[in-house]
């Protein structure tokens, strides 16, 4: 401003000139922070945009060896999710592959969105089961009362553990008629409040899901049915959840804390935990899901893998697969999540504890100089997976 007052006296022309400048310059200013603003994932997504989202995103339905898969058999959870915090694995995007589990793992990491994906359609249709349930449920025990049909048990509030939740909730009986409206509300739920459009097929798979779980109850387990009820279990439901310890002996899952239950609710609430069918392998799922998250500004904390690269590679797919996941926006921070690692080098969260402090290097592995090694053709088995390519 000082120099346009000092030409003041000149030319009309010349303060003509001055003034397109000075419009000129705050135009500018005002411009480039607009566009140089940073891109951020959403807070939430409506209705129509989360089923876009997972419509555009997923691949047809596929063929699993299990074919139903209800629940994780993976007790490492525990461990996993307390490494996972103490280790600073946070915020982000998470990324997942099967049932419940994931569920535990998002209330470790405290993603701002998550996807899970797998190459059954049902698993869709379960993990929509989950989220009317969240939604529906206020808290731990509305939540176990919808998903196994009995009847919440006097006394149950946010302070009581979840050990002693399924010591309440085995003594009650499943309720037929409690059953029958909860099919009724998740489906309205889905269809009638979020307008999902599901088809005949998808309709039956969510039906067959809400059945399993009142039918076979807290014991249900990766196959059907299991034993359950506690550590000497059949690796259930009840186990994945309340029996899945760390190493200091305390129960870690998504149903330990209401806490941990509050923040998944808030994620569901939402819209943005995300269900794909899609294959690790295949040409769409894992490559839209990059493309979406890198026009969000969203960037991969954490990729859970349970044991699928011990399939990728017998069906010829392991390259296929990390190719897929340089696609994604990840950094110096994003890992894998490997818990068959800790099962094959050391196991902590049981008696006994990890023998392999590299345990928690090879299950927590990350991602960016493991798919360099990837790259360079220095993993080409699963057993080379899972040492995280050292």
């Amino acid at each position: 401003m000082h120099n346009g007052f000092a030409v003041f006296g000149r030319r009309f022309s010349a303060i003509g000139r001055q003034i397109r400048l000075a419009a000129g310059i705050v135009i500018v200013a005002i411009a480039v922070p607009a566009a140089a603003q940073t891109r951020a994932l959403p807070t939430s997504l409506s209705d129509s945009a989360f089923w876009k989202l997972v419509t555009d995103i997923s691949e047809p339905g596929g063929y699993f060896r299990i074919t139903d898969n209800f629940t994780s058999n993976e007790m490492e959870v525990g461990e996993l999710f307390t490494m996972l915090r103490t280790t600073g694995v946070s915020g982000g995007v998470y990324i997942g592959v099967g049932p419940e589990q994931n569920l535990s793992y998002i209330a470790a990491i405290h993603p701002k969105m998550a996807f899970v994906v797998d190459i059954r359609r049902q698993a869709v249709m379960q993990h929509l089961m989950f989220k009317a349930m969240f939604e529906l449920a206020k808290d731990r025990a509305d939540f176990l009362t919808l998903l196994f049909a009995k009847a919440r048990p006097a006394g149950m509030d946010s302070a009581t553990t979840i050990q002693k939740m399924w010591d309440a909730y085995w003594l009650v009986p499943t309720d037929t008629a409690l059953g029958r409206k909860t099919i009724e509300r998740v489906e309205a739920n889905l269809i009638r409040t979020h307008h999902f459009a599901f088809t005949a097929d998808e309709a039956g798979q969510l039906r067959s899901v809400l059945l399993a779980f009142q039918t076979l109850g807290p014991a249900i387990s990766t196959r059907g049915s299991g034993r359950g009820g506690g550590p000497a279990g059949n690796r259930g439901f009840a186990d994945m959840t309340g029996y899945s310890l760390d190493r200091s002996g305390q129960p870690q899952s998504f149903l330990s804390s209401e806490e941990n239950y509050r923040y998944v609710k808030s994620l569901e609430d939402h819209n943005l935990v995300v269900p794909v069918s899609g294959d690790f392998g295949g040409p769409k799922a894992i490559r839209a899901i990059g493309s979406w998250l890198t026009q969000q500004g969203g960037v991969v904390s954490a990729f859970y893998l349970s044991n699928v690269e011990q399939y990728l590679f017998q069906d010829g797919k392991g390259q296929a697969f990390y190719d897929n996941v340089a696609t994604l926006p990840t950094d110096s921070k994003s890992v894998f999540i490997r818990p068959y690692s800790m099962r094959r080098f050391g196991r902590g969260g049981h008696p006994g504890g990890a023998t392999d402090p590299a345990a928690a290097v090879k299950s927590l592995c990350p991602i960016e100089p493991f798919l360099q090694a990837a790259k360079a053709g220095k993993i080409v088995s699963n057993d080379q997976a899972l040492t995280c390519g050292s």
